[in-house]
């Protein structure tokens, strides 16, 4: 839970506020009290919650006046109204009026929480989604996603045909090619659109754990499971799921899967009925699901229940013409982050972008930029490539070398960098012991030349090389790096 949620209760009954504000403070938010109407429109200028708990009958100002005000000043809050008296008029009153949702005192703890949960989620969700159709309505945006290749453009023909349908979709490729964009621009375009989209990575959790994370379980299921809580899979209910490495759900848990898939229904952990769902599915791979088929490793029917649409998202080295685009589009969300105004990437540096084979695809791409940005300075990623260049090379002609002397690695002349590896061996040396040896001194050497570049801030180096600080200061030590030696 977000730490910095603040939820704030408005309620003249003293009592019922300092135990909404218990539970609340105990479900993990912050919480503030004000206890009339007037009071409660003054502290939400002062404290800005993203949620208020609203009672409906109060002395000075009742609710649905506070909930009109706070939708006539335009107050950036969401609103649950609370009211111990169960009349459809007001309910459907405190509706019209823009509230998010409505309890009826008494309520039970774990309502509360869920209801609290719920709300949040969808306020989330709705300013995300208002981001995405900003970026997507226009021209821009479709650009971004879908560039200015042939392959893309085939893939946005699919979307445009399947979107606003229920029809389960798997979409493939390899890791960081934006496989998650796809999923969300598909929601974005459906019917399902104002309802919940709920994202959930299969590969970050356990099986036992994520049973519980998309099916939810009853209290007492299981040790520690002290009080009911929903899945995945019901706070989707008339909205989208999004599995992503759907290949790295166990194959127990697959069952269940499809379970929903089929019948639309399963069991919570611990239950004895079954729950009912209507949630469009949208899933993600970046494994040879048909491998793992072959392989016993996933089930074949779960399988052809997920493929129904397929879309594969091509590797970034497969659509180098979209990398000028993307890279202004990075530039221009990581200056506005930082508050930096670095104007262009340098056609030298696009240039070496447009040679490069991106293993790491469009995630590795905008690290790049976010980088250049941060630094602002071009430097550090260009001499990163160019050490990857000269090491390319330097395999090749290694293995050019071993293609020429059979099973023993002989060094030509001309192969000036392999002497000072060479230097006193004999003619037994090894390939293996050679590549170690070139790797090391490769790697030292990248890490000086970033020190260099950052005027030894290890801090900046690490983020840069994209490992833990405490990973660095290791190697620093393993390569005996000297901060005060000559680089």
């Amino acid at each position: 839970m977000d730490e910095e949620t603040t939820i704030l209760i408005i309620d003249d009954e003293v009592e019922i506020g300092n135990y909404l504000k218990t539970l609340i403070t105990q479900f993990g938010y912050r919480a503030e009290i004000a206890t009339s109407g007037r009071d409660g429109l003054q502290a939400i200028q002062r404290v800005k919650p993203q949620l208020v708990i609203l009672d409906v009958v109060m002395p000075d100002m009742d609710g649905l006046e506070v909930l009109k005000r706070i939708q006539e000043e335009k107050m950036d809050t969401s609103v649950i109204m609370l009211s111990g008296h169960r009349q459809t008029s007001t309910v459907v009153g405190a509706m019209k009026l823009g509230a998010t949702d409505f309890l009826n005192k008494p309520f039970d703890p774990d309502e509360l929480q869920f209801t609290i949960s719920k709300v949040l989620e969808r306020r989330e969700l709705i300013s995300e989604v208002q981001r995405l159709k900003k970026q997507v309505s226009d021209q821009n945006g479709n650009q971004i996603l879908f560039g200015n290749s042939d392959k893309m453009g085939a893939i946005k023909e699919i979307i445009d045909q399947v979107a606003d349908t229920d029809i389960t979709i798997l979409i493939r490729g390899e890791s960081g090619t934006g496989k998650g964009m796809i999923a969300r621009f598909i929601y974005m375009n459906s019917s399902r659109r104002d309802r919940h989209f709920v994202n959930v990575n299969c590969a970050a959790l356990p099986g036992e754990l994520l049973e519980s994370e998309l099916f939810g379980y009853e209290r007492g299921a299981f040790t520690g499971a002290h009080k009911k809580k929903p899945g995945k899979f019901e706070f989707a209910n008339h909205g989208t799921i999004f599995l992503d490495e759907v290949g790295e759900i166990p194959l127990p848990l697959q069952a269940k899967l499809l379970q929903v898939l089929q019948d639309g229904e399963f069991s919570p952990l611990g239950s004895e009925q079954d729950v009912r769902v209507d949630a469009r599915v949208i899933a993600a791979s970046n494994r040879d699901l048909e491998a793992d088929v072959a392989q016993g490793k996933f089930r074949e029917d779960l399988y052809f229940r997920l493929n129904v649409v397929n879309i594969t998202v091509p590797p970034l080295r497969e659509r180098i013409e979209e990398i000028p685009i993307l890279t202004e589009h990075f530039l221009q969300k990581y200056n506005r982050k930082y508050n930096k105004d670095y104007k262009k990437i340098s056609k030298e540096t696009i240039a070496l972008f447009m040679q490069y084979n991106w293993p790491g695809n469009v995630r590795e791409l905008e690290n790049m930029i976010k980088r250049v940005v941060v630094l602002e300075s071009e430097k550090p990623i260009v001499t990163e490539f160019l050490l990857k260049e000269e090491e390319k090379a330097s395999q090749i002609q290694k293995n050019v070398s071993l293609q020429e002397s059979g099973r023993k690695l002989q060094a030509p002349s001309e192969f000036s960098f392999i002497d000072p590896l060479l230097e006193g061996r004999d003619d037994n040396v090894t390939l293996r012991e050679i590549s170690k040896e070139a790797s090391q001194r490769a790697e030292k050497e990248l890490i000086e030349k970033i020190l260099k570049q950052t005027n030894w801030n290890r801090k900046r180096t690490a983020e840069i090389l994209q490992v833990s600080y405490k990973a660095l200061l290791y190697k620093i030590k393993e390569n005996k790096i000297d901060k005060f030696s000559d680089f």
